[in-house]
């Protein structure tokens, strides 16, 4: 008699589904960039005599920002609403999408130009415009009019 394995339930395959994505479904929950570590991929920026930090969102974008890293760039004012930052290189737009919840403090990525976009003001999201991360204390340090030298590193 050949030997026949005993079926399984729809209750166990669930369950066996439903623990190998766990995992997966709690970080796209917490929308965070992890570190090699499992840890939360913090950035912290210094222009003139601001210094303030940004917790990265978990999207290619941001890992892609994190690959450049330390980087030293120029911010400057661009219309009534935010900072502008050139990067080296493009970012990759995988995975990229329309997003809501749109508020000052957002880091963003804006595809078409390269750029970092640093929002203190409300704005709307556009085609192009990609969230990296939000700043941890507000837009407050980016008030500070004119064209300075930035720096933008991980934060350890």
């Amino acid at each position: 008699m050949a030997y026949r394995p005993a079926p399984f339930s729809r209750r166990t395959l669930l369950a066996a589904a439903a623990g190998h994505a766990l995992p997966s479904l709690v970080r796209a929950q917490s929308n965070t960039a992890p570190d090699r570590k499992g840890a939360t991929m913090r950035l912290r920026f210094v222009f003139a005599d601001q210094d303030f930090t940004a917790t990265l969102e978990d999207n290619p974008s941001a890992r892609d920002l994190v690959s450049l890293l330390p980087l030293d760039l120029t911010i400057s004012d661009y219309s009534t609403n935010e900072k502008i930052a050139y990067l080296p290189r493009k970012l990759t737009e995988e995975g990229s999408g329309r997003f809501g919840n749109e508020a000052p403090g957002d880091l963003c990525y804006f595809a078409p130009w390269g750029n970092l976009a640093l929002f203190h003001g409300p704005y709307h999201w556009s085609r192009g415009l990609i969230r990296l991360g939000r700043l941890d204390e507000g837009p407050k340090p980016l008030l500070l009019r004119g064209e300075h030298p930035l720096r933008v590193e991980i934060l350890s």
